[in-house]
């Protein structure tokens, strides 16, 4: 069962953020921009009205077969790379060469990656990967969530599929030589497989390591992915509010590129990288500006859907906007508009987490007060 609220040294209420992982593999693209930035400004600003976790640990899905079969793959063709020069585009190519070659490693292949990863070992090219990415939180000001640490799920898979079986929503056939399942049926919910025959776990399975343990101790439990992941975060949705935890699910749309949406898989993504977007934005905006126009831009302008197709010149004209309120919120006189709790809690439903789109896009629109200066610092810079 959640905490009671009364419970806490803070006597505030308990909200755990757990937006989906990125694969280290590839850059950053417009769609992982969107969500990164999207779930940090919820955590900040719900932090000012409830105690926050901001829980994303790439640790925790390295030992998925997409992660552990890239690397088999780079090992096998690209023998003694010094992965410590590549960019993260190079990677990436690596990472579309991987997926375009169809092949599917065996267990026995993968097994000693998985092994390492239980013990901390991330292999070169998603650490070169996880870098770079670190770098880029820091020019975007996103709080790095602990990218290059090691943070191992409280629970390893066979005690997760334990307490899965022990809560009557698992079917472990793994004795009998075959798979896992998670099994909610009796909710309407299909029956996933999580575990393979021959033990390798799928993301859903490394979700469950990683947030079984943890969701009980909150208060309100939010998941923050993709819209195509859809059927399976409804399945944790039921696995956790089964336990007695609040859960918000939260999708959000892709953004399209030339008005396709296109997994980064298949590439796609070249001069629409974070880092090709950074670099093209910093010599016109002062950081601030940079960092407040890229949260207007993909959190406000695109929404949480997925019909607007990414604009270059969208995205230089809320570096602007940014740069204007800026200089609104610093020249506003008596400094801040009151609490900080109430700026940000009226963006609230019925739900504990602070909503970014609607707290967002309340800084646009003619007509509107310069914004709360400690609002923009707590929030977005």
């Amino acid at each position: 069962m959640a905490l009671d609220p009364e419970q806490h040294t803070t006597g505030r209420r308990r909200v755990l953020v757990a937006p989906v992982t990125i694969t280290p593999s590839k850059p950053l693209t417009p769609s992982h921009l969107k969500g990164l930035l999207w779930a940090d400004a919820m955590s900040r600003a719900t932090a000012a009205v409830a105690d926050v976790t901001f829980r994303y640990s790439p640790t925790s899905y390295h030992r998925t077969e997409q992660t552990l079969g890239f690397w088999e793959f780079v090992d096998r063709t690209q023998g003694d790379t010094d992965y410590a020069e590549l960019s993260a585009e190079q990677v990436g190519e690596l990472y579309v060469g991987y997926r375009a070659a169809g092949e599917r490693p065996s267990a026995e292949a993968l097994r000693p990656y998985a092994d390492a990863v239980e013990q901390g070992w991330v292999h070169p090219a998603s650490a070169r990967v996880l870098a770079l990415w670190a770098e880029e939180y820091a020019r975007l000001g996103l709080r790095d969530p602990g990218l290059e640490r090691h943070q191992p799920p409280r629970f390893g898979l066979d005690e997760m599929v334990e307490r899965l079986c022990a809560a009557g929503l698992g079917i472990d056939q793994r004795s009998a030589g075959g798979p896992v399942y998670l099994d909610a049926t009796r909710y309407g919910l299909p029956l996933r497989r999580i575990v393979t025959s021959d033990g390798r776990p799928n993301y859903l399975a490394c979700a469950l390591r990683e947030l079984l343990p943890l969701a009980p101790d909150f208060d309100e439990v939010v998941l923050l992915y993709d819209r195509e992941l859809d059927p399976d975060y409804r399945l944790l949705e039921r696995v956790f509010t089964a336990g007695g935890t609040a859960v918000r699910r939260v999708p959000i749309g892709r953004v399209p590129v030339d008005g396709r949406i296109l997994s980064a898989r298949h590439g796609g993504w070249q001069g629409h990288t974070a880092g090709a977007l950074l670099d093209a934005a910093e010599p016109g905006h002062s950081p601030s500006a940079l960092r407040l126009g890229m949260r207007l831009y993909f959190i406000a302008g695109l929404g949480p859907g997925e019909k607007q197709s990414f604009r270059k010149d969208l995205l230089h004209h809320a570096m602007g906007r940014a740069e204007r309120l800026l200089d609104g919120a610093a020249a506003r006189d008596g400094g801040s508009a009151g609490p900080l709790a109430e700026a940000v809690g009226r963006h609230r439903r019925d739900h504990l987490y602070v909503d970014p789109y609607r707290l967002t896009s309340s800084l646009l629109g003619r007509g509107r007060p310069a914004p709360d200066p400690k609002l923009l610092t707590a929030v977005y810079l």
